[in-house]
């Protein structure tokens, strides 16, 4: 059994046709003398008939590798951001290896507890939460609130000090420092004209701080920020650290959070940092803009945590040749369960798993079998030659903002989700079926 390299991008084969680069792949994945993908030493295209396609399939492996990375880099105190995928499994798993969980709803909050969260392993964020929510929170007691607005504190205001609610509310002040991303305009946060945060600039943040401070039952802990979502400059995390270091020196708080959105590699010519690199541009950048040295500096990544560690598996459904213009290849699913090439015009790579190390010289443009013609999941994609009615197609890199982002569009059913490791499967979240699509109608 082999191992891909990332030199085999470089076979001698244009960059575009050679065999998916090596580090788009999960941690457990390897190549048997047959040229087929394993993935914790299981078939992927076996797991796909087993399973059914489209199918979500996660190397728990490499899930719990950037867990402790984040560990290992930032210390304790960090939270993974449920937002780029949740499910039960992947919540115990993200406490089994000692992260707080980074939830934005009551669904999110609910699906945390029931993993088995307590109070102080759940960071609450969002910028329109609702009394409900609030009240959950604050009566679980030990969580942490990120506030967002001044609305938010009068809500907060009318809650806290509440009969039977001994220990102080835990806030963290969200903030806005102003911060250009270079990323998609839809998952910049960090700019002054966003839904999200208090402005520095404005004083609002520092406004925030203290009328907080003023509020019975409320213990100001930090401050926080998120500037965006898939970042690949490092700079842009130090900047906004410089931002947020002379708000927590100031106000003598205990954290400083710089949120997430740290960049992963989709194509096989991108490369990202690693989560080392990232705390290390950050602690600097703390250490110079004169950050105390026991505050705890933490990040809440989802992305960087778990999109490496799955692949989408499709089935080959129509081949369809259009001579002097495209050939189209259309898949079993499509925009309901990745909507990123929709929105962001996000890119991807995809090969077939019973041929891994293939060279990719065919092009065709992938598309799911929604009735949109903007339905497109690899504009530009590149197979090996002999590609047929009834394969296995793969797409790495989807395990963030697949299944978390899913829809039931056209009626679909949502795909399963199977986690591996040590040669063993276990679905974690299972298919929709017709008939869990009309359980709700009367």
């Amino acid at each position: 059994m082999t191992f891909l390299s990332d030199g085999d991008a470089d076979s001698g084969a244009a960059p575009c046709e050679a065999p998916v680069a090596r580090h788009l792949l999960p941690d457990s994945a390897a190549v048997t003398a047959a040229g087929r993908l394993e993935v914790a030493d299981l078939d992927v295209t076996a797991l796909a008939d087993e399973f059914g396609t489209p199918l979500f399939v996660y190397d728990e492996a490499t899930l719990r590798a950037r867990c402790r990375q984040l560990v290992d880099a930032f210390g304790p105190g960090n939270a993974y951001a449920t937002k780029a995928f949740l499910c039960r499994a992947m919540a115990r798993l993200a406490l089994e290896e000692g992260l707080r969980l980074d939830v934005s709803t009551e669904g999110e909050f609910r699906v945390a507890l029931s993993a088995g969260a307590g109070g102080d392993q759940i960071v609450f964020h969002g910028n329109n939460k609702s009394d409900a929510e609030l009240a959950a929170v604050v009566g679980l007691g030990g969580a942490r609130i990120v506030v967002d607005s001044f609305d938010e504190i009068a809500r907060l205001a009318r809650l806290v000090g509440a009969p039977g609610q001994h220990a102080a509310q835990r806030v963290l002040v969200r903030v806005n420092p102003g911060i250009e991303a270079h990323t998609h305009e839809f998952i910049a946060t960090g700019r002054e004209d966003s839904k999200f945060g208090f402005s520095v600039a404005s004083g609002a943040a520092q406004a925030a701080i203290y009328t907080l401070r003023d509020l019975a039952g409320v213990e100001v802990v930090g401050v926080h920020a998120h500037i965006g979502s898939q970042i690949m400059r490092l700079e842009s995390f130090a900047r906004a650290a410089e931002v947020l270091a002379p708000l927590a020196v100031a106000g003598g708080l205990a954290e400083l959070c710089v949120g997430g959105g740290l960049a992963v590699a989709y194509l096989s010519d991108e490369s990202a940092p690693t989560i080392a690199e990232w705390a290390a541009a950050i602690t600097a950048a703390c250490g110079g803009a004169g950050l105390t040295p026991g505050v705890r500096v933490c990040v809440e990544p989802g992305r960087a945590i778990v999109a490496t560690a799955a692949m989408t598996c499709y089935r080959v459904g129509t081949i369809k040749e259009l001579p002097g213009i495209r050939n189209y290849v259309a898949i079993d699913g499509g925009m309901s369960d990745n909507p990123r090439p929709v929105l962001y015009g996000s890119g991807y790579e995809a090969f077939l798993p019973r041929a891994v190390t293939a060279e990719r010289p065919y092009p065709a443009r992938i598309v799911g079998k929604h009735c949109e013609s903007g339905d497109v999941v690899v504009a530009e994609a590149r197979l090996p030659a002999d590609v047929a009615v009834g394969d296995v197609l793969v797409t790495p890199v989807t395990g963030a903002y697949g299944f978390s982002m899913a829809s039931n569009y056209n009626r679909l059913g949502r795909p399963a989700v199977v986690f591996v490791r040590d040669g063993r499967a276990r679905c974690v979240v299972r298919r929709e079926t017709v008939g869990d699509l009309l359980r709700l109608e009367p």
